[in-house]
């Protein structure tokens, strides 16, 4: 079983996840002091660490920096409120597999402890243009066969939803009607074989075509 690390300074939102994650995974340890988290982590050696990024005493950017210069198999997933981009692409730059803020369903959240565990990057929709823009002198671009079936319209729709605008902001920046682009939106989860608007984007983001 994955064990997983908790980290945050929130005792409610601490048992909240604690008690969500039981039985799928196995909670190792929490804490909600920086230096506390950084010695537990380094004597629990989790597999994951879900990490808070605003906490007194240098946050989760402090915790990732001082577990992965000695132990730099962790897998740090930032779990936070916040969602402004230079949050998410410092605690990326400090070595964190993925960002993805509270507002996430239990399930995804279980589902992105299992990604980082793998390997993946995983990033809330809204927050993967951050990190790509951030990126994309050093990200390879590669030819994607998919994209082919869409029309260049419809792949400036799906990745203008893959970067979390609505679809009222994607109709004024493309100056078309809400219906049309719902019309994109649909074509494009049939071709793809998706079902739904956060699949198409969670695709976009695994493939770095955001």
């Amino acid at each position: 079983m994955i064990s997983v690390f908790l980290v945050d300074d929130h005792e409610l939102f601490l048992s909240g996840v604690r008690a969500e994650l039981a039985g799928d995974y196995e909670v190792a340890g929490w804490a909600s002091d920086v230096d506390e988290a950084i010695e537990q982590i380094k004597e629990t050696s989790p597999d994951v660490v879900l990490v808070d990024v605003h906490m007194s005493g240098g946050g989760g950017l402090a915790v990732v920096t001082n577990v992965l210069a000695s132990q730099p198999d962790t897998r740090f997933l930032a779990l936070s409120v916040s969602d402004a981009a230079e949050d998410v692409i410092a605690m990326i730059r400090a070595g964190a597999r993925g960002y993805v803020t509270k507002s996430i369903l239990p399930a995804e959240l279980a589902d992105s402890i299992q990604r980082v565990h793998d390997g993946d990057a995983v990033f809330s929709p809204r927050l993967a243009g951050f990190v790509l823009d951030a990126f994309s002198d050093v990200l390879p671009q590669e030819h994607n066969p998919d994209l082919d079936q869409l029309t260049n319209r419809e792949k400036e729709v799906l990745r203008l939803i893959a970067r979390g605008h609505a679809y009222k902001q994607i109709a004024k920046r493309l100056a078309i009607s809400v219906k049309t682009v719902e019309s994109h939106v649909s074509a494009v989860l049939r071709k793809l074989q998706l079902s739904s608007r956060y699949e198409l984007a969670r695709w976009a983001s695994d493939r770095r075509i955001v």
